[in-house]
């Protein structure tokens, strides 16, 4: 499953014949832009979309300015799609780097050759499945939450810092972000901090010190102020919760019919 069987790359080239696979074929745009031509429908596509073509499904590909692309063909991919399909790789890149690497592999002599291929092949039809069913983001909305994610963990970030250098107002950002996301920036940011100290404190051996450190290594810090947030959010201390939560693992262990229940619903 998800076996990849030919990696291939363009260089810049106008057109390519109509033609089908036997197998299914991921085609990840790298630059320029174009359209992908089938017996019923036209895709137009762009630098960072991916499309995905079914097995015996005859297409073409053509372009006024332009392209470039990384081409994968794969047997048994576990994908749902039956007919072709576009997807756009995020702002991180993700696809983009798996292709590359995929392309890279495939034509090396690494002994591990065949193992990295499968392992690559698995992660970009992971990749392909999550973005296909993810509810889209506005680009700068993507950018913010990769922002966060990247720096949750820092007690110098300054949010409001990356928020104020982009090319868009603070408010109009902040609202777009809740619309999207359904939390404020700031709010996504401190769920991320607080489920992250959630997360370690039940490995935890817990005392003063111990939730002093999972406060700063999560972003807090403020030891006090973790402890109140985290009051908030969950309804206990973290030491409780610590507590709680490996009693009822406990449980669990020793009587796989228990149901694990969290101090408070999330």
């Amino acid at each position: 499953m998800n076996d990849i069987t030919y990696a291939g790359m363009h260089s810049l080239m106008m057109t390519v014949s109509r033609h089908a696979h036997e197998s299914w074929e991921c085609i990840l745009c790298t630059y320029g832009s174009g359209v992908m031509l089938f017996d019923q429908e036209s895709m137009p596509y762009k630098q960072g979309d991916v499309v995905i073509i079914p097995p015996m499904v005859a297409h073409a590909n053509t372009s006024e300015t332009g392209f470039r692309n990384i081409h994968i063909n794969m047997t048994s991919p576990s994908l749902t799609l039956k007919k072709p399909a576009l997807i756009t790789d995020d702002s991180n890149h993700f696809l983009l780097d798996a292709f590359t690497a995929v392309h890279y592999h495939f034509h090396s002599d690494r002994k591990e050759k065949t193992s990295l291929l499968s392992a690559y092949g698995n992660l970009i039809c992971c990749y392909l499945t999550a973005y296909q069913t993810a509810r889209p983001l506005t680009r700068v909305v993507e950018e913010i939450e990769s922002d966060i994610i990247s720096h949750c963990a820092d007690c110098d970030y300054r949010l409001d810092e990356f928020l104020r250098a982009q090319p868009f107002s603070y408010d109009y950002l902040r609202k777009l972000f809740q619309k999207e996301l359904g939390v404020t920036p700031h709010k996504y940011l401190t769920n991320r901090r607080l489920q992250s100290a959630a997360d370690m404190l039940i490995n935890a051996e817990i005392n003063g010190s111990a939730v002093m450190d999972i406060a700063r290594q999560c972003g807090f810090r403020d030891s006090l102020y973790f402890s109140k947030m985290f009051k908030k959010e969950f309804g206990v201390s973290p030491s409780y919760y610590a507590q709680h939560m490996r009693q009822e693992e406990e449980k669990t262990r020793l009587d796989p019919a228990s149901v694990k229940v969290s101090p408070r619903d999330q």
